[in-house]
C-alpha cells in the first residue's frame, strides 16, 4: 500500500487506543497526516511522535470551526484527499434513564460531525476536481448490541446509513465512502466504562477474549489502523459503501457475552 502524496485528516488523531494505530499505520505507509483535535494541547504529544504532521484544531461538533478549519489547511496543505472520522464519544446508560443533554452530546460528535467533516472535505474536493477517500470509524454495536448501549448504537448505525448514502451519492466524482467497525479495542481508560456494568472489569476483559472472540486474542489499535489505511489505498478502488468488522470475529458467533 502506498499513501505518498496523499493528505489524510484524522479526526481525534491525539487519542489513545483506536487514533494511535491509525496515525501509526497511515505514517508507515507514507501519507501525510493533518491531525485534528478539540484542543492544541492534546496534540503535542502526538506532534512529537509524527514531527511532519499538520496540526489542525477545531470542535467537530462545530460547524463555524470546522469551515475554519478547512479554510486554514487549503491555504497550508492545498487539497486534503482522504477522511478519517474516527472522533466520537460513548455512552454506557439505559436509554430510558439518558437525559436530553447526553442524547444530545453523543449525536453532535458521533453523527452531526461526522456528516459536517464530510460535507466540507467533500466540497473541497469537488472544487479542486479530485478524487478522495473517506473512511468512518463505526463500531460492532451497530451490528449487535448489549445492554446499557441503545443510544450508543443508534448513532454508530447512523454512521453506516451515512456511509452507504454517501456511496452512493458520491461514487460519480470518484469519491469513495466505507467504514471500520471496531470490536474491543484495549485502552486503559476502558475500564472506567466497562465498571458501569461488572464489579470486575480486569476479568470481564479476560473473559471476553478468551471466551467471546473467534480469534482468542485482543483487537489492537494498528489492526484498525492497517484497515483504514487499506480503504484509502488505491487497493480498495472498487470497494465503497462497506463496513469492515475489525473485530477478531466477535460479531459472527451466535451467542455473546451476556453483561449486566
Amino acid at each position: 500500500m502506498n499513501l505518498k502524496g496523499r493528505n489524510i485528516l484524522i479526526t481525534g488523531g491525539g487519542g489513545d487506543g483506536i487514533a494511535s494505530g491509525i496515525c501509526e499505520a497511515l505514517s508507515h505507509f507514507g501519507a501525510r497526516l493533518l491531525i485534528n483535535e478539540k484542543n492544541r494541547e492534546k496534540l503535542d504529544s502526538v506532534l512529537m511522535r509524527y514531527p511532519d504532521a499538520v496540526p489542525a484544531v477545531a470542535d467537530i461538533s462545530n460547524f463555524e470551526e470546522i469551515r475554519v478549519m478547512f479554510g486554514q489547511l487549503e491555504k497550508e496543505v492545498g487539497v486534503v484527499h482522504g477522511l478519517v472520522n474516527n472522533a466520537g464519544v460513548g455512552l454506557s446508560k439505559p436509554s430510558h434513564e439518558v437525559n436530553e443533554e447526553e442524547f444530545a452530546r453523543l449525536y453532535d460528535v458521533d453523527i452531526k460531525g461526522v456528516w459536517m467533516m464530510s460535507r466540507f472535505f467533500t466540497q473541497q474536493l469537488l472544487k479542486n476536481k479530485s478524487s478522495g477517500n473517506i473512511v468512518n470509524v463505526s463500531s460492532v454495536h451497530a451490528h449487535a448490541t448489549m445492554n446499557r448501549y441503545a443510544i450508543y448504537a443508534s448513532a454508530k448505525s447512523a454512521v453506516e446509513g451515512l456511509t452507504r448514502g454517501m456511496a452512493v451519492e458520491l461514487g460519480r466524482y470518484d469519491i469513495r465512502v466505507n467504514a471500520i467497525g471496531p470490536g474491543y479495542v484495549h485502552a486503559e481508560q476502558n475500564y472506567d466504562l466497562i465498571g458501569t456494568w461488572t464489579d470486575d472489569p480486569q476479568q470481564w476483559v479476560k473473559d471476553y477474549v478468551a471466551h467471546e472472540l473467534a480469534i482468542p486474542r485482543a483487537v489492537e489499535a494498528i489492526d484498525c489502523g492497517n484497515t483504514v489505511a487499506f480503504l484509502l489505498s488505491d487497493l480498495s478502488r472498487s470497494i465503497t459503501g462497506q463496513t469492515i468488522y475489525v473485530d477478531n470475529g466477535d460479531t459472527v458467533k451466535l451467542v455473546g457475552l451476556s453483561c449486566g
